[in-house]
């Protein structure tokens, strides 16, 4: 699988990420046996947040990472990397206080059975959040060793930057809703100038702000319709775009999830997806699909087959 390097940093990783909000769905012995052949196919980043699932997803994962530990002298922690996200109460508000962040990833390290995070993200903005507190929140983790590394998810450049003015630590990612139909901060670029719908920026031109502060983007839900409508994949509400997707398959000799995913690998802001399956083989399919290379037209022909235009 390809790699690439996390933000501004020099910690090489996989082009896609192993995304555990399903993971509540196996035992302790199907989520091993998932993750060790995860990393098979050089897929060692695993995404958390301690709300997916309640926490179960988190506890299912570290007693997996134990049995393994127990059952393979090839298995050691420092040959996954970890992170989770925190900041979501659920039902209730967000919360970036100091002593909420501080709470959140004692918690964390404790149903994941580990003594660290490789990296800890921000779950949502929150409004009322106080910069400051946050800075101390991660000085202090970092300090403790209990994470190494922090990022942001679902947040604007202006709220990055923010934040940017009192955290010492940079920020290496942000998680970003990103798929065929889901790809507004593609297309607010392209249809600048315009009064359609696709050129109204409702995120503050992020795409471009990454790429020119060097934070990797990681695209979640890169198979979804948006608004939790389900997959694209085979729906009848995208007739063309799986048309499109099953032609190219079969070119290339893939699926239409791995033409799906070479997509989001062929732009050039070098994102990383976030895979949510706990299928195996499908993951095992996304993974060679980083590598594959599509053309540019092919590239647009997918584009505007998901309902987007060229003005």
């Amino acid at each position: 699988m390809k790699k690439m390097n996390l933000g501004s940093s020099k910690i090489m990783v996989p082009a896609v990420a192993v995304g555990c909000m399903r993971m509540d769905g196996l035992k302790a012995e199907e989520a091993a046996s998932y993750i060790e052949g995860c990393m098979e196919v050089g897929a060692n980043l695993f995404d958390h947040a301690d709300i997916y699932g309640n926490g179960e997803c988190e506890r299912i994962f570290g007693r997996a990472c134990r049995l393994l530990a127990d059952g393979s002298s090839e298995f050691s922690r420092d040959k996954i990397f970890v992170q989770s996200k925190c900041g979501i109460v659920p039902g209730k508000m967000y919360d970036l206080s100091r002593d909420y962040i501080l709470k959140s990833v004692d918690g964390i390290l404790e149903r994941l059975d580990m003594d660290y995070l490789d990296m800890l993200i921000l779950h949502r903005p929150d409004a009322l959040m106080e910069p400051e507190e946050v800075a101390e929140a991660f000085d202090r983790l970092e300090q403790s060793g209990k994470v190494r590394y922090f990022g942001v998810s679902n947040q604007k450049p202006m709220q990055i930057e923010l934040l940017k003015r009192y955290v010492g630590q940079p920020l290496l990612v942000n998680q970003l809703q990103f798929s065929l139909p889901v790809s507004n901060m593609v297309a607010n670029g392209l249809e600048v100038n315009m009064t359609t719908d696709g050129s109204a920026d409702r995120d503050g031109s992020v795409l471009d702000y990454c790429r020119l502060h060097d934070i990797t983007i990681q695209a979640w839900s890169p198979f979804q319709m948006g608004n939790w409508k389900g997959l694209f994949l085979g729906s009848s509400e995208y007739p063309e775009l799986n048309e499109v997707l099953h032609e190219l398959s079969e070119k290339y000799n893939a699926t239409d999830n791995m033409i799906a995913t070479a997509w989001i690998m062929r732009h050039p802001a070098n994102m990383q997806m976030i895979a949510g399956t706990m299928n195996l083989r499908r993951m095992e399919e996304i993974s060679t699909a980083s590598d594959l290379m599509i053309t540019r037209e092919e590239w647009y022909r997918l584009y505007l087959a998901a309902g987007h235009i060229l003005p």
